[in-house]
């Protein structure tokens, strides 16, 4: 199953302050828009995301998503907000998704399992939206509106909002008055919607109040993280090993789908395993021959591109190369600088040492070379 997300971000949306729209505001660290960006992301099944802009917010959109990958070419939205999603449907036609995710830019806290529980209803329904029960007392004036009884059956609607993304784009073609939003625009064609779960931390930033609200659950909500991997290639023909992708000359090779690099499968085992996101063999499957004898620095940067889109920094690594030979130690810092390179952090937060087996076991044998390593990410 294909899923696109599309983000609504043509608003003006001053009501917060700060003098330019809220998306673009900074909101511990990151844009209010790069937070929702990065939270579609984080769902595995996403594979990317257009963003539908005010045209003149060009040069805000270009600096609040530099270096995320997974976006496609941004959008120039309308004047309503249906206008937008319209244009932005229309614009994904070229990526032909199954589903698309219909987000609010100012939705940034939105969680992977409120995703989860929408992509999930879409394989019976044509559309579903988050959404919390309405609980408070309604009132107009000084009139209520809706006693405890009779707000039953009232929902606080959330975003993203899911459809079939062939059915929600005929939908908003044949629109002809206004709607709320776009589960309207779905009840109007018919389509059958489902509710799901939503979340009080789901909230949409509008006002100042608001800014300081998410601030609040950001600080609450620090999420650190240890990974462990493994991995062990044996001896066979060859005039050098690869590890951490550094080239040691040696007498033999290490016989493996990939380049066989161990050191650096370790490492990506490790962040995958940080995530809960499987190993190398569920993300590259060795019965895939587009990745033989492919260089593993492609597996480490889709670990490390996943850890960006979760929204997790990788603070720190550790990495133990287990082998009688080669000789790893001239080659250390090599290979931390390689590491730092891919990785993207300081080579003051990665290590990479070695150690033998006392000639115990395989590796004392010489019959290959093993690797194991932990990787540290926090999310703030």
């Amino acid at each position: 199953m294909k899923v696109a997300g599309l983000i609504v971000a043509a608003g003006r949306g001053k009501r917060a302050g700060g003098g330019i729209p809220k998306q673009y505001r900074d909101l511990n660290g990151q844009t209010v828009l790069r937070r929702s960006i990065l939270a579609l992301l984080a769902h595995r099944d996403v594979e990317a995301v257009l963003v539908v802009i005010h045209s003149d917010d060009v040069g805000e959109y270009e600096r609040a998503v530099n270096g995320i990958s997974g976006l496609l070419p941004v959008c120039i939205g309308g004047v309503e907000r249906q206008d937008s999603v319209l244009a932005g449907l229309n614009a994904l036609q070229a990526t032909a998704p199954d589903m698309v995710l219909i987000h609010d830019a100012a939705r940034p806290l939105v969680s992977v399992n409120i995703i989860e529980e929408v992509v999930n209803a879409l394989e019976t329904h044509a559309g579903a939206f988050p959404a919390l029960p309405v609980v408070d007392a309604l009132w107009r004036g000084g009139d209520v509106i809706e006693t405890p009884e009779t707000r039953e059956g009232l929902w606080r609607a959330q975003t993203p909002q899911g459809f079939r993304f062939a059915d929600i784009l005929a939908a908003h073609k044949n629109l002809t008055a206004p709607a709320l939003d776009d589960v309207a625009v779905a009840h109007g064609a018919g389509l059958s919607v489902a509710i799901t779960q939503g979340a009080e931390d789901n909230f949409k930033i509008t006002t100042l109040e608001d800014f300081a609200r998410a601030k609040r659950a950001l600080k609450d909500d620090m999420d650190i993280r240890t990974g462990n991997g493994f991995d062990v290639h044996k001896f066979g023909d060859g005039d050098h090993v690869t590890l951490c992708g550094i080239k040691i000359p040696h007498s033999h090779g290490l016989v493996g789908h990939s380049d066989a690099d161990v050191a650096m499968h370790a490492v990506t085992d490790a962040i995958f395993g940080a995530l809960a996101e499987g190993d190398i063999g569920q993300w590259f499957p060795p019965s895939d021959m587009q990745w033989k004898g492919a260089a593993s620095d492609i597996f480490l940067r889709k670990a490390v591109e996943r850890s960006v889109a979760r929204g997790f920094t990788i603070t720190h690594i550790d990495c133990t190369i287990i082998c009688e030979f080669p000789k790893i130690g001239p080659h250390a810092l090599a290979m931390r600088e390689r590491m730092a390179q891919i990785v993207g952090i300081d080579m003051d937060r990665i290590s990479v040492k070695a150690t033998t087996s006392e000639k115990l076991g395989f590796t004392g044998r010489g019959e290959g070379i093993a690797a194991t390593a932990t990787a540290t990410l926090v999310k703030t």
